[in-house]
């Protein structure tokens, strides 16, 4: 039986987390069926992922629109959400849901001041409830994949499931399993064949990053890399931006379809400081899903997670050994 999604999201295991969502009965999100093209609603996902970042105390540190999937690799900034005051609460709330006629009148300072001393009670306990859903990666989940259901199904006049019922979470325990994860979300349209180059991969945060670091420039709706110094260092992805470039760069030139052999070059410096070598790399950035289940991580930190998690038996134990060390 499935994992209730509670169960699977643990932020005293690791605030990321890698999210599938699959559309069903191989409906198309994006793509062409039956001559009919739907490419366009890759544009209504990115725009949604940005949109609720900026929303949401969740990072978005990578992702992938595919024809009748997304990938998204995700940070809960719990510290942020609760810094929030509940002014700050309702306003991002109220940007995506009508919120109650308390909360609209709390949020004008004209109808504030005829607000009761209970009523505001009221107002800060509903805001306490937003708040938490503000860190909480279902709700998330939610507001990208309800959206686009709706807008899809309105342009497909017809009603129903658009997703299938659960999104996928996988817990990623350390920053082998960080990197390997978002490479490979990365790389998703070269491994498909629908994409050459990680700067032609339409509609994937690498492209982001990449156009925004030719003007010089960090991507605001994505996680920024803070680099591998752990004392001292800002808040902010354990990589630096150059590093990942060059990983995810080499990394697409060994899995090119067209490609045979291997690139005849040394694998980037960051895969040393993970400690893990290139045929090991490989198989964690082309089957990253297949190696690991609700978990991804080093065998330490998946002994940890089972055991928070009251599971009887460590998932992935296998792979993390064979892979990771």
């Amino acid at each position: 039986m499935p994992k209730a999604r509670k169960s699977q999201i643990s932020l005293s295991d690791t605030p990321y987390y890698h999210c599938v969502s699959r559309c069903v009965r191989r409906a198309f999100l994006c793509g062409t069926e039956h001559g009919k093209s739907f490419e366009h609603r890759r544009k209504w996902v990115e725009d949604r992922i940005h949109v609720l970042s900026d929303v949401f105390a969740i990072e978005v540190c990578a992702y992938a629109v595919m024809s009748n999937h997304t990938h998204i690799v995700l940070h809960v900034n719990k510290e942020k959400a609760i810094a929030l005051s509940t002014e700050e609460v309702i306003e991002r709330w109220h940007s995506l849901y009508r919120g109650t006629l308390l909360t609209q009148q709390y949020a004008s300072p004209m109808t504030r001041k005829g607000l009761s001393e209970a009523q505001i009670d009221t107002v800060e306990n509903t805001a306490g409830v937003w708040r938490a859903r503000l860190y909480d990666i279902s709700w998330f989940m939610r507001a990208l994949n309800e959206y686009i259901a709706r807008a899809a199904n309105k342009e497909d006049e017809c009603t129903g499931h658009f997703w299938e019922g659960r999104f996928k979470s996988q817990a990623l325990l350390d920053e082998s399993a960080l990197a390997a994860c978002m490479a490979y979300v990365d790389l998703n349209p070269i491994r498909a064949n629908v994409a050459k180059t990680p700067e032609t991969s339409n509609h994937t945060s690498i492209q982001y990053r990449i156009r925004a670091a030719r003007v010089g420039k960090t991507p605001k709706r994505l996680m920024p890399f803070a680099g591998n110094s752990q004392r001292d260092r800002p808040h902010g992805l354990p990589f630096t931006l150059s590093d990942y470039l060059q990983l995810v760069d080499t990394t697409s030139r060994c899995i090119l379809p067209t490609k045979h052999g291997k690139v005849e070059s040394n694998m980037p410096h960051i895969l040393v400081r993970l400690g893990i070598d290139d045929e090991k790399w490989l198989t964690l950035t082309t089957q990253f899903e297949n190696c690991f289940k609700h978990a991804a991580g080093k065998v330490v930190h998946l002994e940890q997670y089972a055991h928070n998690q009251h599971q009887q038996r460590v998932h992935g134990r296998k792979s993390a050994m064979r892979l990771l060390g």
